[in-house]
């Protein structure tokens, strides 16, 4: 199932971020998660981060700790394997 087209990110108190909208999570740890989102990828940094929640049917993450920053990049088109292996 996929998630939801609506994406939404609230922060609260710089300690908890939920974000809507996820379609994946690509990689965690104590200082940044990296979600495909939406509205594009998206970047939470900070300390002492962790998931409290999880549910890509619904497209809802849950993240707990201290936020320092929060960033969308730029989607990134995967490219056939001939174009990586003749760069």
């Amino acid at each position: 199932m996929q998630p939801p087209e609506q994406h939404d990110l609230t922060i609260k108190d710089r300690k908890v971020v939920e974000v809507s909208g996820v379609a994946s999570v690509e990689s965690f740890d104590a200082t940044a998660f990296a979600l495909v989102t939406s509205g594009g990828p998206l970047i939470i940094q900070g300390s002492g981060l962790h998931m409290k929640h999880l549910d890509l049917q619904t497209g809802v993450v849950i993240i707990e700790g201290t936020v320092a920053s929060v960033a969308y990049g730029q989607e990134q088109k995967k490219k056939h394997l001939t174009q990586r292996l003749f760069r």
